[in-house]
């Protein structure tokens, strides 16, 4: 098959060295200039898309578009109604993504209870707000990156903390600023975040589903910045009835909306039920890794199922498996990555097992002279993981991977899973939200 990977840094580059190690040929679109080194000596990278379209076109049935991001769903809408096979979004996926107030009616709309959410383009609107409303928020600014380091659970019940950070934010603003800030608050709900994610042919999910707890905070012990993810354990079992209840209403919506690829419902379960929190409309990052952890089939099968739309189900392994992120300074920021940890070598230990490289899905790395080195833009080296069958099981395998790379001032949280195996698993089964085979569609 051939593959043309679109995005704006790569951030697959772990999957596509996999398709390409398979034979498959592989070429990649790399949109930020800071990243263009990323799997640099590994793959190819082109310039352009628009000039790889004839190749991909040559390839008939064989030929393959992956967009990694939800920027550009509308292109990806483009190409499907000329005829390219397209794996990734689409327009909808980008705004229910994107616009968190949109994905909240959309949710709300498929028969979910949503918490209470307000948009706002004007932190002094907002102030406004929490004086006449005060309660505990949370704020999260709109787009598809979510401005994540600046996203914000707030501590105080009547909202001080975020009023004040509001301020900060407004303080800082420019009068000459061309965009108006884009922002929401939610009103905090107490619970287990959870979340439940699938692969979506056009018409249906694939079966099974996937379940996942992230670790987004990057220190253990759930301290310091919201990072995107730090660590997450993903299991394809027991999702029947997340399925049932949160994706299950959504196919006739993405189904109108032309989407195909993955996607994924982030929640909060409590003993008054579940309220979703916000979409991720493409591959997670690491997701996509831990998941295929425990996929007995490869990417490339599973890309065929959903294209031809042929079978519905696909092979998974039981258990868990665990990814525990691997980054160096200065992430999870940019600033100051050139001089801090850009091109420092990357080394396995000697003694690393077949099954521990395979474990290994590097990021922001490179191949120069025969040696691995950091690359790209804020020191992401990728993801290590595990499967067990228990949680910690899985944890304890993807640190003995860990433990396999040398790189100066590597850092990885080391505690991803212990409050779900410490009764936070025996909790979403008492109330009934892990069980079971997803019901047909």
């Amino acid at each position: 098959m051939r593959f043309l990977g679109i995005g704006q840094t790569n951030d697959l580059a772990a999957m596509y060295g996999g398709l390409q190690h398979r034979g498959h040929e592989v070429r990649v679109v790399i949109e930020d200039p800071a990243c263009h080194d990323v799997f640099q000596g590994i793959l190819q990278r082109v310039e352009g898309w628009e000039s790889e379209l004839g190749w991909i076109k040559a390839a008939g049935n064989e030929g393959v578009i992956l967009f990694e991001s939800a920027t550009q769903g509308e292109l990806q809408d483009a190409l499907r109604a000329e005829g390219f096979q397209v794996i990734g979004g689409s327009a909808l996926g980008d705004r229910l993504e994107a616009d968190r107030a949109f994905g909240q009616s959309a949710l709300q709309a498929a028969g979910l209870q949503v918490a209470g959410c307000h948009r706002f383009t004007d932190y002094g609107e907002a102030m406004v707000f929490l004086d006449d409303h005060p309660a505990r928020y949370v704020l999260k600014f709109n787009g598809a990156s979510g401005e994540r380091t600046s996203n914000y659970v707030g501590q105080s019940s009547n909202g001080a903390d975020v009023r004040a950070l509001l301020a900060m934010h407004a303080g800082k603003t420019r009068v000459d600023q061309a965009e108006a800030p884009d922002f929401i608050l939610m009103e905090f709900i107490d619970g287990i975040e959870i979340g439940v994610g699938g692969y979506f042919n056009g018409h249906d999910f694939l079966s099974p589903v996937c379940v996942d707890f992230e670790h987004k905070r990057f220190f253990p012990g759930d301290l310091g910045e919201l990072t995107g993810e730090m660590g997450t354990i993903v299991s394809y079992h027991e999702s029947a009835r997340l399925y049932d209840t949160v994706l299950r209403p959504l196919l006739s919506m993405l189904r109108d909306g032309g989407y195909c690829g993955y996607i994924n419902v982030n929640l909060i379960a409590n003993e008054n039920g579940l309220w979703p929190l916000e979409f991720t409309c493409r591959f997670g990052y690491p997701g996509f890794a831990i998941c295929e952890a425990l996929h007995d089939d490869p990417w490339d099968a599973i890309f065929r199922r959903m294209l031809r739309r042929d079978t519905l189900d696909f092979g998974t392994k039981k258990g868990f498996a665990c990814g525990v992120v691997l980054t160096v300074p200065p992430f999870p920021y940019r600033h100051g990555y050139a001089e801090l940890s850009k091109g420092l070598p990357v080394f396995l230990d000697p003694s690393i097992t077949q099954a521990q490289r395979d474990s290994l899905h590097f990021s922001e790395v490179a191949l120069h002279q025969g040696q691995l080195v950091a690359s790209g833009s804020c020191g992401y080296l990728g993801v290590a993981t595990g499967v067990g069958a228990t949680v910690h099981a899985a944890n304890l395998a993807a640190l003995d991977c860990v433990r396999q790379v040398i790189v100066p001032n590597l850092r990885y949280r080391s505690d991803i899973g212990p409050r779900l195996h410490g009764g936070e698993l025996q909790q979403l089964r008492s109330w009934g939200w892990l069980q079971g085979k997803p019901s047909a569609a």
